[in-house]
């Protein structure tokens, strides 16, 4: 390194020390850059290896790189789904002394891909779709907290899997603000409209490469997230009003937002002077309910949609060996090492960089049901992870980013043995009857 360089950080790492802040970043070296997919951006960005991780660089300005740095910080404090501001660095100079672009760092997230990475050859309508709807749930959550973003598009988004659906985080924040007392329709109707332009831009981009089904309609799928988002906008905070004999709906409503993955923090109810009609409205709503019960339970950390079908085959656990009336976290432990962890620890080594483990799961699941159905009776479930490694994953592209033993690539909550595809069911008990998971 050359020059006073300025590193702003909130992770004391070391390792940022040692990244060629000299040289300009189109001219970094091989060994330092990461091969991965990246979305179009206005700005340079390369992804690099640093330690165990691997990070975006984006070069911009000082202000911009900062603004958006302490942006990131503050969406991260709000719960809000994001990439991982890692650092700002400015001062930089090259070895003549002349001045380089202020960049700013932030940490990749594992098992995610921007949206061209998502198919692999042409994008299909059904595919198009739930990236659309990820998208309108990310900006439903953003405005609730009262941002605006200004440049809402799928390549501003990077998606992860969840249980055959998508999970949006956002991933450029330089043109958002934040207002305290949150956003006016007007402004909820702009960022909407920049979303529908934005989305039907890239989709006729692709169509233009040859790059999307015959089917799929542009324009029809970028309409797709006003629909998708002003459900979801009147769902979570529309005020209902109903007759005081109906108070059972006050429950309903809750109910219902929770089977959304939202949680009531406070909730408004008010009567009539007669007493007759009761008016309720959300006050302020949290996502990640399902991922908040299964964090508690088990202490799994997974998507949302993932986070409700793990709960729903825990849910399907007690009710088949008549556990319900035990302690729910007692049995969600027995689940969790009897069930759960021997799927993980059934799936080979080279394999384990492919999917998280609670996708994995999921898409078990499902396959061992489709078994099930060509065969007309029920798979075991050693048979079902076994045909479901060799004829489904196996195929599959490595989806994590982290860099390190082939064990380290995995994330779970359990030690990592090495296993052959069946080897890890001992933990089973192999006279206990699966038959509860037929219809799961």
């Amino acid at each position: 390194m050359s020059g006073s360089l300025s590193i702003t950080s909130a992770m004391a790492d070391p390792a940022l020390l040692d990244l060629p802040w000299e040289l300009p970043l189109e001219a970094w070296p091989n060994d330092t850059i990461a091969a991965l997919p990246k979305g179009i951006s206005r700005h340079l960005v390369r992804f690099a290896h640093l330690g165990a991780h691997i990070v975006a660089i984006k070069e911009t300005t000082a202000e911009m790189a900062k603004g958006e740095y302490e942006m990131l910080r503050t969406l991260q404090r709000l719960d809000i789904p994001c990439v991982d501001p890692v650092a700002v660095i400015t001062n930089r100079t090259d070895d003549e002394g002349d001045a380089l672009k202020p960049v700013l760092v932030t940490r990749h997230l594992r098992f995610s891909l921007p949206y061209r990475a998502l198919f692999s050859q042409t994008l299909r309508p059904d595919t198009a779709t739930r990236l659309v709807d990820a998208l309108a749930v990310l900006l439903v959550r953003l405005h609730i907290v009262g941002f605006f973003w200004g440049d809402v598009s799928l390549s501003n988004t990077l998606f992860r899997r969840d249980a055959g659906a998508f999970a949006a985080y956002l991933v450029d924040a330089e043109t958002g603000k934040l207002y305290e007392g949150g956003l006016s329709n007007g402004q909820r109707e702009n960022d909407l409209e920049i979303a529908r332009v934005n989305i039907a831009g890239e989709l006729l981009d692709l169509e233009a490469g040859g790059k999307v089904a015959d089917e799929l309609d542009p324009v029809n799928i970028s309409n797709g997230i006003v629909e998708a988002y002003r459900s979801l906008w009147l769902e979570l905070t529309g005020s209902e009003s109903f007759s005081s004999a109906e108070r059972w709906r006050i429950n309903e409503r809750v109910n219902r937002l929770n089977e959304l993955g939202f949680d009531i923090e406070e909730l408004a109810i008010k009567t009539d002077d007669s007493g007759t009609t009761v008016r309720i409205q959300p006050k302020v709503v949290d996502a990640g309910h399902h991922q908040r019960r299964l964090l508690r339970l088990t202490g799994l950390d997974a998507g949302e949609n993932q986070a409700r079908r793990l709960l729903n085959d825990l849910d399907s656990y007690r009710a088949a060996y008549g556990k319900t009336e035990l302690d729910e976290e007692m049995v969600a432990h027995e689940w969790l090492m009897r069930v759960f962890e021997p799927v993980v620890r059934a799936i080979p080594r080279e394999l384990r960089g492919k999917l998280e483990p609670a996708e994995v799961f999921h898409q078990l699941l499902d396959h061992r049901w489709f078994l099930a159905q060509q065969v007309g009776h029920d798979i075991p479930l050693a048979e079902a992870v076994s045909s479901y490694v060799n004829s489904v994953l196996r195929h599959r592209r490595d989806e994590a980013t982290v860099i390190g033993p082939p064990t380290g690539a995995f994330t779970s909550p359990i030690e990592t043995i090495p296993s052959t595809d069946t080897a890890a069911f001992a933990a089973l008990d192999p006279d206990e009857d699966d038959d509860w998971r037929a219809n799961v």
